[in-house]
């Protein structure tokens, strides 16, 4: 969790969104950035287990800019709108002096990352998403009741948030209370398949994020996401998560195949909805094309009559 220890320090950005923070270093002289960005109620912590175990493996990830997106981490609120999202982070990266970049998204940070391949075709070399919120997820905000149904652990996840952000000022106070009293990891337990063996530090951080109002301006303006401006992307998407993730659809990557060109859905058997924390480096296999992508992808032509986009497939990563 020690950013110095990583080999990266703590930078501010300042954007149109307002100001960023970044944790980014390891440069090795790529124009390619490797720009990390985490999910709601999450902040760059998230991504500490796998860049160590990149390094364990000798295969260290190089040129890091991972971010604190608005709202959450030290970066400060409110949460922006999907498509000014997309700006920032690139210019994030164009402020640290790349070009180009590859990008690595978990759950809301998935959407954000393939949001800002569709804006940015030309500057985005590949992409990788863990756990990506789609349109099981979507459909929970739209419709509770129905969407609930399929994915009931992130309606009761979004039902806590209501109830908490309604509590106001005395919601503080009673995390606190559950966190030192260890019922807040247990709470926890659908995040994880082995909630036991995640280090306490990260469960920390993460209990450090639940952050309401950020989490629920989030819920509610993915309600109205047009996936469809994904058909613009132009280079390999890979996908990971976890066999027991209670916050991903079956049927996302089906609808994912049907929008992009070149994606491929990998599912780890052993991990929940943080498959680079529980197993990343198993998530780090599994999205082994976009660490080694560096060039820039062709922009994408319009398909002609009759032909159909590369099938997305859920394979099992090794």
């Amino acid at each position: 969790m020690d950013a110095t220890a990583l080999g990266l320090r703590r930078m501010v950005v300042p954007t149109g969104v307002g100001p960023v923070v970044v944790r980014a270093g390891r440069a090795s002289g790529s124009p390619v950035a490797t720009v990390l960005l985490h999910g709601a109620a999450g902040s760059w912590a998230t991504w500490a287990p796998m860049i160590a175990a990149s390094d364990d493996l000798g295969l260290p990830l190089s040129d890091i800019v991972a971010i604190d997106l608005p709202g959450w981490g030290e970066s400060p609120g409110p949460v922006p709108a999907p498509a000014d999202l997309a700006v920032a982070v690139a210019a994030v990266a164009r402020a640290l002096g790349y070009p180009r970049w590859r990008i690595v998204g978990h759950s809301l940070g998935g959407v954000i990352a393939l949001d800002v391949a569709a804006r940015f075709p030309a500057e985005t070399v590949a992409v990788g998403v863990v756990s990506p919120s789609g349109a099981g997820a979507r459909a929970v905000m739209q419709r509770p009741l129905i969407g609930g149904v399929r994915l009931p652990w992130l309606a009761g996840m979004v039902l806590a948030m209501r109830i908490l952000r309604a509590l106001g000022r005395l919601a503080r106070p009673l995390l606190r209370v559950l966190r030192r009293t260890g019922a807040l990891r247990t709470l926890a337990r659908p995040l994880f398949r082995h909630p036991e063996r995640v280090d306490p530090a990260v469960s920390a951080a993460l209990a450090d994020e639940i952050r309401p109002s950020a989490f629920l301006t989030a819920a509610r303006m993915s309600r109205t996401h047009d996936d469809g401006v994904w058909r613009r992307i132009a280079c390999p998407v890979r996908s990971v998560r976890g066999a027991h993730d209670v916050f991903v659809a079956e049927e996302d990557s089906r609808v994912w195949a049907r929008l992009m060109r070149d994606v491929d859905d990998r599912v780890l058997a052993d991990s929940g909805h943080f498959a680079h924390v529980e197993q990343p480096a198993e998530t780090l296999r599994a999205l082994r094309e976009v660490w080694a992508a560096v060039r820039t992808p062709q922009t994408p032509r319009p398909r002609r009559r009759g032909t159909e986009p590369r099938r997305g497939r859920a394979t099992p990563a090794t």
